[in-house]
């Protein structure tokens, strides 16, 4: 053993013998219990940094810790390597998408085994690999088949600056989910996976993740956000045979609806501009009031702009004719694209009757339940039914029953549900992606490539520049022959949207040779559901979405049996430098390559785990990372002094809790205390107590060392148990302390600890006392002490008695172990 910790060569060489032995393989026949430990597959547009680090290093010690439980554990990785970061990146330093993505991910692999992470690479995958994108393209057959699938013409959200379509959920505020810039419409032929159908089921089943963060299941269920209501159609006043579908949670409302608002989008609105006489005006209201997707038009504070379009609908309740606007505030992404407006109970329709000077009915008053309207406020709460013809006198929640069976039994309404969520956009006006298998042919219209002649290949282009539609300027890959009459054709030119590919990834891991179909069914049985999945919060209403929605589809297909592909899922935070969170952008980046070289990967490893609890954002600081590194190097200080001292005891009594010193108990508690600890920590994903713990350990050891008379073989045990304790977090040391310790094999198969609950156990405890909740006084004693002993030892501590003389004692009460609070009269 040398002296000085030599990090490199100790990381080195364990790597080695790790890849040499294929330890991380994952062995099928197995008879131990499965679990699959997952985290969200990286892109490799560049290279590792320090948030990647932070997932993975978490991952892998929930890994090595079943492992050592005795779990067969499947660990894979693989990259998620079509779309435009990649593409981008390639366009940016001049080199083909394929090749920068192909040397990307050689680095970003060196760096992963620099890391020690235990993957089993025979596992690995490339989404830009025609054996796996084939069967991308095998499920838009499938689902084009079923009609969840298909293309239409509409308004899309449109990147300039990526020059791509966007889905709904790749709007964030507005803007480009990748690069931050202002997102437009744009009207283009789009393909789109019917994501709608599967509405109730994603909220519905919600209920079946009790593992999942309840923040993430409430950012699905707003995001797919169903509203319970009616729906009624206002017939035009010119044209009855034509209505307008209204979609409202307040039917109870109606005889007060004064007016109708369309969004600017709204098919009505398109015709009128064709044939109005008010066209030019009507249109250049609409160019100019474009409603984006993200909902900033519903917030309060946003100018509300209307125009009247000179035509009136009929209120069917009421037979009154009511004038339509169009206006910026009323979205087609909700609801029917169409509102009533009720002035008098809804602050919005308020505000714009106000600015328009349009009438405000009232038609619900408060009652005693709700109290009373504030003076100059729109009530909005359910009341009582006024000027609402047959209805009034009924309360809103039985009106609103009463309402819809009326508007049902007459053929104008019926009871109905609504959800925000929008079917996917699926195509992409970019290269780097999956081929869609459509061909477009004059006599035949659109043409599903046929399954035998998947995969649809991506061609090489030698020049990719950020144009929309790049396939469509590779000739030899557009032009081809119809499969059903074998005329001229020309193939799609969109490809794929990158999150298809990521939404089954995790099932081919089970199984990544099979060409037969995309998954094995055996396998995944086998290794379904994912017992953990670690990653973004970022993704909750994009990748998480839609990975259940495949999941759901794939069910559908009969290729699994299940609804939810994930037990467990569990979202890092952030990490942070200079009060920021690290980018490129920013400049605060740290290498992790630069760490590693001058610290070594299991310090990294363990400050990166040490440093937050792993759901809160980790500030980055070198100072505790320098922190983590001294505590190795003590720790191999006190291998080497253990190894150079040699035994100054031989022998360990059979049964430990006798016959040995208070010092020996106090060390062999602090041991079972510790691993006692650090199992309950990890099954918790708590590793940053579960290293403080370890550390805790090693002071003690540390101490009791230097102290009077150590025992050499309580010092191998400690050792060899903190080994075991820290093989999760910082593997290649623990490794290293395990061969010194005078152990061959490693630690593969080495179970986990076991702790003793009764040498756990504190010899002594102390009990709080508290007068009127105060803290008075404190006593030591047995952790036997009954609550009788308890509550007569607090009675007899002088502190105690200047605080209760000559009060009445009210009550006494006992926290076992803990506490004891003397309640008496303050008088």
């Amino acid at each position: 053993m040398k002296q000085h910790y030599e990090f490199e060569a100790i990381e080195k060489k364990w790597q080695r013998r790790w890849e040499q032995s294929q330890q991380y393989v994952v062995q099928e026949d197995s008879n131990s219990p499965k679990y699959y430990v997952l985290e969200m597959l990286p892109y490799p547009s560049g290279v590792l940094h320090i948030g990647h680090v932070r997932n993975y290093s978490l991952g892998d010690s929930v890994a090595r810790f079943k492992r050592m439980q005795g779990f067969n554990v499947l660990h894979p990785i693989g990259w998620d390597a079509f779309g435009l970061p990649a593409e981008n990146a390639a366009i940016k330093n001049q080199i083909h998408p394929e090749q920068w993505t192909t040397d990307n991910v050689a680095i970003m692999k060196r760096q992963c085994q620099r890391m020690g992470w235990s993957y089993d690479w025979t596992r690995e995958i490339a989404t830009c690999h025609p054996e796996y994108y084939r069967w991308n393209q095998w499920f838009f057959l499938e689902l084009y088949k079923r009609k969840l699938a298909y293309r239409k013409k509409g308004k899309v959200n449109w990147c300039k600056d990526c020059q791509t379509v966007l889905a709904n959920e790749q709007v964030v505020n507005g803007c480009c989910w990748r690069d931050g810039s202002v997102v437009t419409q744009k009207e283009l032929n789009q393909w789109y996976f019917r994501t709608s159908s599967y509405s109730e089921e994603l909220i519905r089943d919600l209920q079946l993740l009790p593992n999942w963060p309840e923040k993430v299941k409430t950012m699905q269920l707003n995001w797919v956000g169903k509203s319970t209501g009616a729906q009624i159609k206002f017939p035009l006043a010119d044209k009855e045979d034509i209505g307008i579908d209204i979609f409202t949670t307040r039917l109870d409302t109606i005889f007060g609806a004064t007016f109708i608002v369309l969004a600017p989008e709204h098919e009505l609105v398109s015709s009128w501009i064709n044939d109005s006489s008010q066209n030019s005006k009507l249109l250049n209201f609409v160019k100019d009031n474009q409603t984006q997707k993200d909902g900033n038009q519903l917030k309060d504070g946003t100018e509300k702009r209307g125009f009247f379009t000179g035509h009136f609908a009929v209120n069917p309740f009421t037979r009154e004719k009511i004038p339509i606007w169009v206006a910026n505030f009323v979205l087609m992404e909700y609801g029917t694209g169409a509102i009533m407006a009720v002035p008098a109970h809804d602050d919005r329709d308020f505000e714009f009757a106000q600015k328009y000077e349009l009438p405000v009915k009232v038609v619900i008053r408060p009652t005693a339940e709700t109290l009373h309207s504030e003076p100059g406020k729109v009530f909005q709460e359910h009341g009582k039914l006024v000027s609402s013809g047959i209805f009034s006198g009924l309360f809103s929640e039985s009106a609103q029953e009463k309402m819809a069976d009326y508007a049902s039994s007459r053929g104008f309404g019926r009871k109905f549900s609504t959800y925000r969520l929008r079917d996917w956009g699926i195509s992409r006006q970019r290269y780097w992606g999956t081929p869609i298998p459509i061909i477009h042919c004059g006599k035949c219209g659109v043409v599903p490539v046929p399954t035998k002649d998947l995969p649809v290949l991506l061609p090489r282009l030698e020049s990719i520049t950020v144009v929309q539609s790049s396939l469509g300027l590779a000739p030899e890959f557009v032009e081809t022959r119809c499969p059903n009459c074998k005329g001229p054709a020309k193939r799609e030119t969109d490809t794929m949207d990158t999150f298809v590919d990521s939404s089954w990834y995790f099932y081919r891991y089970t199984n990544t040779s099979i060409t037969s179909a995309p998954i094995e069914e055996k396998a995944v049985k086998r290794w379904f559901p994912v017992d953990i999945y670690i990653g973004g919060v970022e993704h909750a209403i994009l990748h998480l979405i839609y990975m259940r929605f495949f999941t759901k589809v794939m069910r559908d297909l009969g290729l699994v049996s299940f609804d939810e592909p994930v037990e467990s899922l569990f979202t890092q935070g952030m990490v942070i430098k200079d009060g920021a969170k690290m980018s490129k952008a920013l400049g605060n980046v740290v290498s992790p390559d630069d760490v590693v070289c001058q610290y070594g990967a299991d310090a990294l490893r363990l400050f990166i785990q040490f440093a937050a609890p792993p759901d809160r954002d980790l500030d980055w600081n070198d100072a505790g990372l320098e922190g983590c590194f001294r505590f190795l190097k003590r720790l191999w200080r006190l291998l080497y002094k253990f190894k150079e001292i040699g035994r100054s005891r031989t022998g360990v009594p059979k049964d430990p809790k006798e016959n040995i010193s208070e010092r020996d108990k106090s060390l062999i508690r602090k041991l079972h205390q510790t691993i006692r600890k650090v199992t309950c920590d990890l099954e918790r994903l708590h590793q940053n107590t579960s290293i403080s713990a370890i550390m805790e350990l090693v002071n003690t050891l540390y101490d009791y060392m230097n102290g009077p008379n150590p025992h050499s073989n309580l010092i191998q045990e400690t050792l060899e148990r903190i080994a075991l304790l820290l093989f999760p977090f910082a593997p290649h040391f623990a490794e290293e302390m395990w061969e010194i310790l005078g152990h061959t094999g490693g630690l593969r198969l080495v179970d986990w600890p076991t702790f003793d609950q009764e040498l756990a156990r504190e010899s002594v405890i102390e009990i709080v006392v508290q007068v009127n909740g105060k803290v008075r006084s404190r006593f030591s004693a047995s952790p036997e002490i009954t609550r009788d002993d308890m509550e007569n030892k607090a009675f007899r501590d002088d502190k105690v008695q200047g605080h209760i003389q000559d009060k009445t004692v009210e009550k006494v009460i006992i926290v076992p172990q803990k506490l004891v609070n003397i309640v008496v009269s303050k008088t």
